[in-house]
């Protein structure tokens, strides 16, 4: 059976059509996105403002008309930060269901968290020993500590790469104070994590996001590879910093001009960079991986396991 799942993100809007067999595997038909920056200018309200309300409701209308050429017989759609925190979320849910007769999910961070360590063991071998996945969100951050077998801890914060902009609104490119006031935010917003990762050492990342997809793009381009991004890449340390420390110095301008990093990300990368690296420092992480699975991959692991119906 070809399904379709639609994951309403507060930058992205996603798409993945498959072919499933249930308790058997998939094939992957299509995986793409679009830009919607659903978050932007109503964060600070909690509502979507207009334009992008508009611009979410059109880009929904075109997933499904995309889904539909490849006669997907189900569309499962789902919403994050910026729908489930926003005042007016239901009625962009609403909207969508006029449109399309879709119902769309609105995901609490829990079950948000859950789908995402389903789409990094649908990608990866995950070791025994605890490993911090990480997903960086325009609206919101998702942490689970995992092993193999189960989750251990998982936890959404509002600590978006969008949500943040609106929040501390810093200059180009961000000065060492702000980025000294960012920092003091995380270490804040981040204790109950930090008391997680006093009971249960780790020394892996798996980062799951069009931030860290970004950052491997880029990696990529400065060293010319030309060969496209797999399901997952292991950063070099080394690399990563180099990366970070011209991201900080650099301005929108500086951005647009680097190979690698889409235009929809300019403004958010620096913010995720500084995120990452304070994630690494604070923890004493030594490995970094990227995950191209995430959020819809952990829908896909369900529709083909029988959990969520065809």
């Amino acid at each position: 059976m070809t399904a379709a799942i639609i994951d309403c993100g507060t930058n992205t809007f996603n798409l993945l059509v498959a072919d499933i067999h249930v308790n058997e595997g998939y094939k992957i038909l299509l995986n793409t996105k679009k830009s919607v920056k659903l978050g932007e200018g109503g964060m600070p309200d909690n509502r979507i403002a207009k334009k992008p309300f508009e611009r979410g409701v059109k880009t929904f209308i075109e997933l499904v008309k995309i889904a539909k050429q490849y006669k997907v017989e189900s569309i499962h759609a789902f919403a994050t930060s910026a729908v489930r925190s926003s005042l007016n979320g239901p009625e962009f849910v609403r909207k969508i269901q006029e449109k399309t007769g879709i119902i769309t999910q609105v995901l609490n961070g829990d079950t948000e968290a859950q789908y995402i360590y389903k789409g990094v063991k649908l990608a990866m071998e995950i070791l025994p020993q605890p490993i911090l996945i990480m997903d960086i969100g325009g609206g919101s951050t998702e942490f689970i500590i995992a092993s193999e077998n189960q989750v251990i801890w998982k936890k959404s914060f509002d600590l978006g790469a969008a949500r943040l902009i609106q929040q501390f609104q810093p200059s180009d490119p961000m000065t060492p104070d702000q980025e000294k006031k960012l920092k003091t935010h995380f270490r804040e917003m981040l204790k109950p994590l930090n008391t997680q990762l006093k009971k249960y050492s780790v020394d892996t990342l798996i980062g799951c996001s069009g931030s860290f997809e970004s950052l491997a793009d880029m990696i990529k381009a400065e060293k010319n590879d030309k060969l496209p991004l797999e399901n997952t890449y292991n950063f070099d340390n080394g690399e990563l910093k180099n990366l970070h420390l011209k991201l900080i110095a650099s301005t929108e301008a500086d951005r647009k001009a680097m190979p690698g990093l889409v235009e929809y990300r300019v403004d958010t990368i620096v913010f995720a960079s500084i995120f990452i690296r304070y994630v690494k420092k604070r923890y004493k992480i030594r490995n970094i991986t990227y995950s191209g699975f995430a959020l819809k991959e952990g829908v896909l692991a369900d529709l083909i396991s029988g959990k969520i119906a065809l």
